[in-house]
């Protein structure tokens, strides 16, 4: 298999992070230079991983969605059996992956939350199956992202509530938008108070659950991780916890 030259495949990657999410590649700027191309690389991945279920060129299907995040995650694993691939994305993260350590197995998670988006509809019924969608879609993240913060492997888990903390804010504060594509990731929403436009209650269980997660794995990460990458993480915690979270609460509590 002909292999992709890692220093473009990382450019794409930063290229494409710097189109997409402005926000998150200046904060990527501000890592070292020896782990900033990693997470490029990751990002890359998780972003053609998104545009497969709800890009613009998306397979028509939820068959045909589903088909190519099977092909998307099987070229993943050839690319790391081969040490390497012609796909720019997936080079990068190989090649990333090897040099930090990754444990790029726990995308396989990620991807499996990833098929749940892919018949458009989606309900969540119980918390159980919020928690197995969350660990897809942000604690598998965290984990992989942990060796490139600085994170040893014993605290891996707390970088994996951390980022359940940021997912679970984020579709508090995103219940009408979600809606909107036929997403209800929260259980027991009042869907009737959604579609007619009015405030819906917000779970207050889950409102108080984000709080106590920021507050437990904030501190254990920042504890745990480089002197470098404490900045970036003390800055995205404080922001949603006191705003993001902190608009939810007040607003959880007039509906309640």
């Amino acid at each position: 298999m002909p292999h992709t030259d890692t220093q473009d495949a990382y450019i794409r990657c930063a290229a494409l992070q710097r189109r997409h999410d402005p926000t998150f590649h200046l904060a990527t700027r501000a890592r070292g230079r020896d782990v900033r191309p990693a997470v490029h690389a990751l990002y890359g991945f998780l972003r053609g991983a998104d545009e497969l279920v709800d890009g613009p060129h998306r397979a028509p299907t939820s068959a045909g969605r589903r088909a190519a995040l099977d092909a998307w995650q099987a070229a993943l694993a050839d690319g790391v059996a081969a040490g390497g691939s012609d796909h720019p994305l997936i080079a990068a993260l190989v090649d990333a992956g090897r040099r930090h350590d990754l444990p790029l197995h726990e995308l396989a998670m990620y991807m499996d939350s990833m098929r749940v988006d892919c018949d458009g509809r989606v309900r969540i019924g119980s918390r159980a199956e919020l928690d197995t969608y969350m660990n897809g879609s942000a604690g598998a993240v965290g984990r992989v992202m942990a060796p490139l913060i600085g994170v040893p492997a014993a605290r891996r888990e707390d970088v994996a509530r951390l980022g359940v903390a940021f997912q679970l804010t984020n579709f508090l504060r995103d219940v009408r938008q979600d809606f909107a594509m036929d997403r209800v990731y929260l259980p027991g929403l009042d869907e009737r108070a959604l579609a007619a436009g009015g405030p819906a209650p917000l779970p207050l269980e889950e409102v108080r659950r984000a709080a106590q997660l920021f507050r437990e794995s904030a501190r254990a990460v920042l504890g745990a991780c480089t002197p470098r990458a404490r900045p970036g993480i003390a800055l995205a915690t404080t922001i949603y916890r006191r705003v993001h979270l902190g608009r939810i609460e007040r607003r959880a509590l007039v509906t309640a």
